[in-house]
């Protein structure tokens, strides 16, 4: 079985005496530090993802009157983001899409390395952006039955995407609602993290990683990190699913949930594994003014005035066609605006500094400091 390439380096010391360990609370550190925690959590919401389904395929089509109409678009929003600012991200924690996932590891070869041309964001941005889209178009809250066959849809890619592929490409560069949390994780005040990171110096095997095997017939018995956080250079919430892989793997049992300064890791630019340097990802920055936008723009589209400047621009284009109205809607304000308003502020940084770097290396540092909107 390949393994990701280990980044020997090791971090400066990040823990603190002061940093408290979910895991080391009374009852609920000890429900996570069970083996088949997120197992379950994870099960309790396939079930639940399946009554959602069966309910807006075969239920009434009305929409307050269907779990598919009111769940996903009303009660998961609201509780979701009180999450990501309390604990952290608990929907990837109890993500229901990987328990097909571990099946499709199982059954298919999954020994496929991910294509290099997509190993970025790139690819979630642009599913966002026809996602915002679809949501107006076809006014999704509206409809139970194609929000249920949205549903099938994730559980459809998660199967076959890592059922092919090694390590977790769904989750870490296609799956658009977990880049929304990774996103906004970071500034949620848990973090997965080493309590010590001296006793990492000292480990040979980094299970965190790598996985433990069986001594006698080689056989995976725990998984590592599968999308290649290796903890001895992990920084943040990015790309973190909080999966506890790494917990159960660490020998040394050094590993834990700890509590941090929400928003840190946005005004910190250390070398990051599995991430590197965010002040040089234009594809993460992108990712950051999108939702921060999107924000906006959704805001908006539930106000009075958003019709008649969908009709104005209906009639300046000379369209009937509502689907492509809200397509160049959005495409102005997602894409030509955002952009705009971010080269401009860029280049008076670039301007401030006397014409140093190029015009994307300001304006990606900044950016990140939008999420908190």
């Amino acid at each position: 079985m390949a393994t990701p390439k280990v980044e020997l380096p090791v971090a400066a010391p990040r823990s603190s005496p002061r940093r408290h360990d979910l895991l080391r609370a009374p009852v609920l550190g000890r429900f996570l530090r069970w083996v088949h925690a997120r197992t379950l959590l994870q099960a309790i919401v396939v079930a639940l993802a399946v009554v959602i389904i069966l309910d807006g395929i075969f239920g009434p089509q009305l929409a307050p009157r269907n779990l598919a109409g009111v769940l996903p678009w009303v009660h998961w929003r609201g509780f979701i983001v009180l999450a990501l600012l309390i604990a952290g991200n608990l929907f990837c924690m109890a993500c229901p899409f990987m328990l097909p996932r571990r099946l499709a590891k199982r059954l298919l070869p999954g020994d496929r390395p991910w294509p290099r041309a997509l190993r970025s964001k790139w690819l979630a941005v642009g599913l966002l952006l026809l996602f915002f889209w679809a949501y107006e178009a076809f006014a999704l809250w509206q409809s139970p039955w194609l929000t249920a066959w949205i549903a099938v849809t994730y559980f459809v890619a998660a199967f076959l995407i890592d059922g092919f592929f090694r390590g977790a490409g769904f989750c870490k560069y296609v799956c658009p609602i977990g880049q929304f949390h990774f996103a906004h994780a970071t500034l949620s005040p848990l973090e997965v993290a080493v309590r010590d990171p001296y006793v990492c110096r000292s480990c040979r095997t980094k299970d965190c990683i790598r996985g433990r095997f069986d001594e006698d017939d080689g056989r995976l018995v725990q998984n590592g990190c599968e999308l290649w956080l290796f903890q001895e250079r992990k920084v943040g919430n990015l790309d973190c699913t909080f999966c506890m892989e790494c917990i159960h793997a660490c020998p040394h049992d050094n590993v834990g949930i700890l509590t941090r300064r929400p928003g840190r890791e946005l005004i910190e630019d250390p070398w990051r594994s599995g991430v590197g340097r965010i002040g040089e990802r234009r594809d993460l920055a992108a990712l950051a003014g999108l939702l921060t936008f999107a924000a906006f723009v959704n805001a908006f589209g539930m106000t009075r005035p958003v019709q008649p400047v969908l009709e104005a621009l209906g009639w300046a284009l000379r369209v009937d066609n509502a689907s492509v109205v809200l397509a160049v809607f959005f495409g102005g304000a997602l894409v030509a605006l955002p952009g705009a308003a971010l080269a401009g502020a860029g280049a008076a940084s670039r301007r401030l500094v006397q014409g140093r770097g190029t015009l994307p290396d300001h304006i990606t540092p900044f950016t990140y400091g939008l999420l908190p909107l």
